[in-house]
């Protein structure tokens, strides 16, 4: 029994110590947002709200934040088609060479990020589209989009064939099929990967670092800028505000699907 409450002690020791060791930037960031200073400084010097009304004047961090959330919505609306017509296919059908293909997908975990990012620099150079917006929502879906495929694989792996072959029986023609029985039923890892896909673009620091330019950065690349040269609070205030939204949106996903479908999506 001691043996078993020893084991139980160091387990929770463990756990312990990863939670405080991954909420301890979040709560020193969130502490230094609420300074009255005018630096970064945590335990924070008094309590004040008005670097969260700095962001709101500060155009250019407001500009570069809807710029992120443009990329990020363009990322993940390119991604939800391409994602679930592939998940589906990988988990319903022979495909050839499959076990290529999924190798495939695993490249951009492999391949250095820098890698893929000045590629993509020299694909859309010669295309002379660096500077733009959609170039970086476009890069972002390339990198990423294998956590949408994955997600609605493991959604399409739980439906059954004779709901599709049932609905076929009846008449139904292959598209009604695929919008009334298949994505009905893909539809968790749809959301699971769509979710996903929105968060990681709007983070999205190293390519949009290589695609943008001085005109048209994104959030994570303004911060990058400004610190540089000095660390201000309204920094930290706007990245409070970046994992309030990566909050809203595991929220919404434990709602609207389960976090418990989405880690079996991993």
């Amino acid at each position: 029994m001691s043996g078993s409450r020893s084991k139980s002690v160091v387990i929770w020791a463990f756990v312990l110590a990863a939670i405080a060791m991954l909420s301890a930037p979040t709560i020193v960031v969130l502490g230094a947002s609420f300074t009255a200073g005018n630096m970064i400084e945590f335990p924070p010097q008094g309590f004040s709200l008005k670097w969260y009304s700095a962001i709101l004047s500060a155009t250019d961090l407001r500009d570069a934040f809807f710029r992120s959330v443009y990329v990020a919505a363009l990322n993940t609306i390119i991604a939800i088609p391409i994602g679930t017509l592939a998940g589906i296919a990988l988990a319903k059908y022979k495909v050839r060479l499959e076990n290529t293909i999924q190798v495939y997908l695993l490249l951009p975990f492999t391949i250095p990020l820098i890698g893929s990012g000045i590629g993509l620099m020299l694909v859309f150079g010669n295309a002379g589209a660096l500077g733009q917006l959609w170039p970086v929502a476009i890069a972002c879906c390339v990198i990423n989009l294998p956590f949408m495929i994955w997600a609605v694989t493991a959604s399409a792996s739980n439906l059954s064939n004779d709901l599709e072959l049932a609905a076929a029986n009846c008449g139904a023609p292959p598209v009604q099929t695929f919008l009334y029985i298949t994505l009905p039923a893909v539809l968790p890892g749809v959301i699971t990967g769509s979710l996903l896909m929105f968060i990681l673009g709007l983070n999205e620091f190293l390519v949009s670092l290589l695609l943008v330019d001085a005109r048209s950065v994104t959030l994570p690349v303004q911060i990058y800028n400004s610190i540089r040269s000095i660390i201000t609070p309204d920094l930290a205030a706007i990245s409070v505000v970046f994992i309030v939204c990566a909050g809203v949106a595991v929220t919404l996903l434990d709602r609207l699907v389960g976090l418990d479908i989405f880690l079996k999506s991993k």
